[in-house]
């Protein structure tokens, strides 16, 4: 067993027997590779109703200054990417910010895939009352692996797509773009974000 310091710990070697004959050129690609899960990749928001997606439960309205935070955590928890610059984060957090769990990885969406199974196989799910923060943008896909896992709410640093809004309005999750700082845009679901009044602690 490779230790974890041996640089070919991820290697899987492979010795075919002599018997066995391979035809040219089989092991060639004629396909593009991508890492999307079973529901990415869906056209359109009809396709996803077939799937009977439900909406993700109420939860308690999440305090704006909690919120604020969570990018900052993200960021500290970031290890990869503070020695490498290069990989995308997602992490989920607990109605008073305590974080649950973080992945990264060099696709935003397998950091997704790879939080949300670590939850599913600690037998967390739904995740209700949690917040999905990710260090890229909000897209279509994302959205619907959050509805998936019963997330009430995901918030991203950058813009979300106007699909991906769509989304989230008509299956009731509360989407956040720009979170950055002290200020952020609710995109649909405001009730689950403790708002008094437009223009709190920078609300857009």
């Amino acid at each position: 067993m490779p230790s974890d310091k041996d640089p070919e710990r991820n290697l899987v070697r492979v010795t075919f027997d002599p018997s066995v004959r391979l035809a040219a050129n089989s092991a060639a690609r004629r396909f593009s590779a991508g890492s999307a899960c079973g529901v990415c990749g869906k056209a359109s928001i009809t396709q996803l109703r077939q799937r009977g997606l439900r909406r993700p439960k109420a939860a308690s309205p999440l305090d704006p200054e909690i919120l604020c935070q969570l990018p900052l955590k993200l960021r500290a928890a970031q290890a990869v990417f503070g020695r490498t610059g290069g990989l995308h984060a997602a992490a989920l957090f607990g109605p008073s910010g305590e974080l649950l769990v973080l992945r990264e990885d060099i696709g935003r969406h397998n950091a997704v895939d790879k939080a949300i199974g670590w939850v599913l196989l600690d037998g967390r799910l739904p995740l209700t009352g949690h917040v999905l923060v990710v260090s890229g943008r909000g897209g279509f896909e994302i959205v619907q692996k959050a509805i998936t896992a019963g997330i009430p709410l995901l918030a991203s640093v950058s813009a979300p797509s106007s699909l991906a809004v769509q989304l989230a309005r008509e299956l009731g999750l509360t989407l956040v773009g720009f979170l950055r700082g002290r200020r952020f845009v609710i995109y649909s679901g405001e009730e689950r974000i403790a708002v008094s009044a437009p223009g709190s602690v920078g609300v857009s």
